[in-house]
């Protein structure tokens, strides 16, 4: 994952490269299929995926830079998580699946 920024605007973004190589045909069209899916969602609990490039060697997808960290991490570091958070992180993972089943997509 790399950082980038926007020039006009100055807003940061992350690119995700994918090495053509390391996909087979199959897996570069689930890949391409799966990003333009994306592109389409709009939930506050869901990566926005911004742009989608190529060229002869990668795959670009640009999303907007999440920096809140890994959950799991925020665990170790506290050494526990409080009930009322995990409600609250249950809410915005149950928010987000039911948002993706309602557009008759199935996370797995």
């Amino acid at each position: 994952m790399k950082k980038a920024e926007h020039k006009a605007s100055k807003v940061k973004y992350a690119v995700k490269l994918i090495k053509k190589t390391d996909l087979d045909e199959e897996e570069k069209e689930r890949m391409i299929n799966e990003v333009e899916l994306l592109k389409r969602l709009d939930h506050p609990n869901i990566i926005k995926v911004k742009e989608f490039y190529e060229d002869m060697k990668y795959f670009y997808i640009v999303t907007e830079l999440c920096t809140g960290g890994e959950l799991f991490d925020r665990i170790l570091e506290n050494g526990r998580l409080l009930e009322s958070d995990a409600a609250d992180i249950m809410k915005q993972i149950f928010s987000a699946v039911f948002y993706c089943h309602k557009n008759h997509i199935v996370h797995r």
